[in-house]
């Protein structure tokens, strides 16, 4: 079959690149975001996506939007089987989602209906799930609410982080896509709706996402800092003679028998900087201070000064 691959996020570059070496489906083009500023200077860097296609020599387009006349023309012109919608960042109309005569397919990274929308990695740390994985649905018009083609599930480990879970969906995607494509080629894909009732939505993150609530359960923070790695961070402020300082933190152990107010500085030695939860208390083993580069907390400690009773905000 003929797939165009429409997506910008590096989580969709595993799955680019099995499609570009398939020797079952034809790669015909990709789509992806503009190139964005970004970094200090600013400069308009090109998406992973378009990084992966530019070394594989595929027709790459790039639409303001995807749904403007000039776009779907040129999505008609591809003359697609299947398009494999994968982190993308723009909503596809109706009119784009009937281009291809076989299907729009979606790579989803959760288990849909649960944690819909942009931030779904995210979600399922910070609630706690025990299980993560790919889902690839039929695209229609809502947001991630359209029919299941097929699912894979991974177990979420003690000491997953946003990033590592990241890596394996990605890692999970192309098997995915390749069992998804030879169902629909050989026309046996089946379809079942999800549930509405038990749906849940996973916003995009923003920076401010990342500050800790030290008033929570030990293991609601832990969950939290876990989820917020790499961005945004998670974090905490500290006192210092010019005013609070960020702190992030990365890394933290579990310290069920800590007691006092949340957020308050218990302990700090050689093994890291235990601060109290709302229940129990939290270790922690690696920090970031502003401007600094990230450290274990006993180093970070013999260069700052942390009382103890001192209480993070």
């Amino acid at each position: 079959m003929r797939v165009v691959f429409i997506g910008t996020g590096d989580i969709g570059v595993p799955a680019l690149e099995h499609l570009a070496a398939s020797r079952k489906h034809e790669l015909a083009g990709v789509v992806t975001q503009p190139d964005r500023p970004a970094g200090r200077g600013l400069r308009p860097q090109a998406s992973p996506v378009k990084r992966s296609a530019l070394a594989r020599h595929v027709q790459i387009f790039q639409p303001e939007n995807i749904n403007c006349p000039t776009a779907i023309a040129q999505l008609r012109y591809l003359r697609a089987d299947v398009f494999v919608v994968v982190a993308f960042g723009q909503i596809l109309a109706g009119e784009v989602l009937q281009i291809p005569s076989r299907a729009c397919i979606n790579i989803h990274a959760s288990l849909l209906p649960r944690h819909r929308g942009a931030a779904p990695i995210q979600a399922a740390l910070r609630s706690g799930d025990r299980h993560s994985g790919i889902t690839i649905i039929w695209m229609d018009e809502g947001l991630d609410t359209g029919d299941i083609l097929l699912q894979k599930k991974t177990v979420i480990r003690l000491d997953d982080t946003a990033q590592t879970l990241h890596d394996r969906l990605a890692q999970m995607a192309p098997d995915a896509l390749d069992d998804a494509l030879d169902l629909l080629d050989s026309r046996r894909a089946t379809r079942l709706p999800q549930d509405p009732t038990r749906a849940t939505y996973a916003k995009k993150l923003k920076k401010e996402d990342g500050r800790i609530l030290w008033n929570q359960p030990q293991r609601g923070v832990d969950h939290h800092i876990r989820a917020m790695n790499p961005w945004p961070g998670a974090y905490t402020f500290i006192p210092s003679p010019e005013g609070p300082r960020m702190l992030k933190i990365f890394a933290t152990i579990l310290s069920s028998r800590a007691k006092g107010k949340p957020g308050e500085i218990l302990r700090t030695d050689e093994h890291g900087i235990l601060v109290a939860c709302g229940k129990g208390g939290l270790l922690l083993r690696e920090v970031q201070l502003e401007g600094k580069r990230r450290i274990h907390a006993a180093d970070f400690l013999r260069g700052y000064d942390l009382p103890i009773g001192t209480v993070l905000s």
